[in-house]
């Protein structure tokens, strides 16, 4: 089964022209063909006075069609070094492993071609444990030019300390806002907490849902209750009502008997429902309440439903919720995700979170041409419109949560099938 107990887990362009100079690779995932989008590459002198063009993005088609059985000569340049501190406890395991799994496979392939401008591409993992300070002084000791870390700031506080916050660090699968913080450095890779629950708060009244009920652990309680107030107040805000709000507990009640009487009593059953609970509460819920007549209200949760099987939950069908990535059947990305092993892990759509952190530090060194830390994070700080696996992501003008589209999806047939993206 998928359900594992997890915390889940988010200018003009004339100034970025100047600023960045380049822009990122990908594989569209639209489209069973890959597609790359790159930049003029400067040119330089080399030592024999001729001229090299140096690449200023990273050619994602060209590392995802490496054949490790056909690799060309090895690349010998200085190592790009990319140190990961992982959690692999049971709160965040089910993504950090994988995760710690499918750099180090793209990094294979990366040298496979080459490496990236003839630089080889190494990864270290060291396990947060109970002091991830001393798993990020192992690594800054290694040489690690910039970081992946795990979801939660217990573990990415002292990694910052550590390293002085001259260290860019991605927190690869968080979606924790007050975890951001740009001053020292450490960047969400994805859309944060705020932004996909008042996604799916547009999105409900859009399709004229104007009555909601919410289920909270309470407000300001990280993820379980930052979203539902973040959904609340969007909802509100734009003319909905709030008919039926109650408290639970987070991944672990699916007796409702008593809210589903309190719901029954006030629903006419054509409300949205919304919450931030994992996939086996929700449907709990949803079987209580279609058990008091009430069929036609429509829900909608967070990324935790896909992190907790939603698709593949047969109480899921026509759930709507806000997952990172959309892995597409016979994709290029998904045939690198079924190579890394990581394919059938408990969230293969958090994976591609965990690459687009190595290609983010990457990109940042080839826009900086620099290898000290403290300027490669500073060159994090103005990516720009970056073609990531998991969406385009920018960074400038903020402070470290990336702007950045939320796909919004329904489970149909038990597939994620995409409604819209919101901006």
């Amino acid at each position: 089964m998928r359900f594992r107990p997890a915390l889940c887990l988010l200018l003009a362009a004339s100034l970025v022209a100047a600023a960045c100079g380049s822009t990122a690779t990908s594989v569209t995932e639209s489209d069973e063909s890959a597609t790359t989008t790159t930049s003029a590459a400067p040119a330089t002198n080399d030592d024999d006075g001729g001229v090299t063009a140096l690449a200023t993005s990273i050619d994602v088609d060209a590392i995802f069609a490496a054949d490790l059985s056909d690799c060309t000569p090895a690349p010998t340049g200085d190592p790009i070094r990319i140190g990961m501190v992982m959690d692999f406890s049971d709160a965040a395991g089910f993504v950090d492993q994988p995760g710690s799994e499918v750099v180090p496979y793209v990094a294979s392939l990366a040298n496979c071609v080459g490496g990236i401008n003839g630089r080889p591409v190494e990864v270290e993992v060291r396990e947060a444990g109970d002091d991830s300070s001393l798993a990020t002084q192992e690594l800054i000791d290694w040489g690690a030019h910039f970081f992946i870390g795990p979801p939660f700031a217990d573990a990415i506080l002292p990694m910052q300390q550590t390293g002085g916050g001259q260290y860019a660090i991605f927190a690869a699968a968080s979606t924790e806002p007050t975890l951001a913080d740009a001053e020292n450095n450490t960047f969400l890779v994805t859309f944060d907490d705020n932004a996909q629950s008042i996604a799916s708060a547009r999105y409900a009244l859009s399709q004229g849902l104007t009555r909601a009920i919410i289920f909270t652990e309470g407000t300001g309680v990280p993820y379980s209750g930052v979203n539902p107030d973040a959904f609340k107040e969007a909802f509100t805000l734009r003319g909905g009502e709030i008919v039926s709000e109650h408290t639970y507990v987070w991944f672990s009640d699916t007796d409702f008997s008593s809210q589903v009487n309190e719901i029954a009593a006030v629903a006419t059953g054509d409300e949205v429902f919304f919450s931030a609970g994992a996939a086996f509460q929700i449907t709990a819920l949803r079987a209580q309440l279609e058990g008091q007549g009430l069929n036609n209200i429509t829900y909608m949760g967070t990324d935790a439903m896909d992190a907790t099987g939603i698709s593949f939950d047969p109480g899921g069908e026509g759930m709507i919720h806000t997952p990172h990535t959309l892995l597409v059947e016979g994709s290029t990305l998904e045939a690198v995700l079924a190579d890394s092993g990581t394919l059938e892990s408990d969230a293969p759509g958090f994976m591609p979170l965990y690459i687009d952190s190595m290609f983010l530090g990457i990109q940042s060194m080839l826009d900086c041409r620099c290898d000290e830390p403290a300027d490669i994070a500073e060159s994090v700080k103005v990516i720009f419109n970056f073609v990531g696996l998991s969406g385009d992501i920018t960074y400038l003008g903020t402070n470290g949560i990336p702007l950045k589209d939320v796909p919004i999806v329904q489970v149909q047939d038990g597939k994620n099938v995409l409604l819209t993206s919101m901006n």
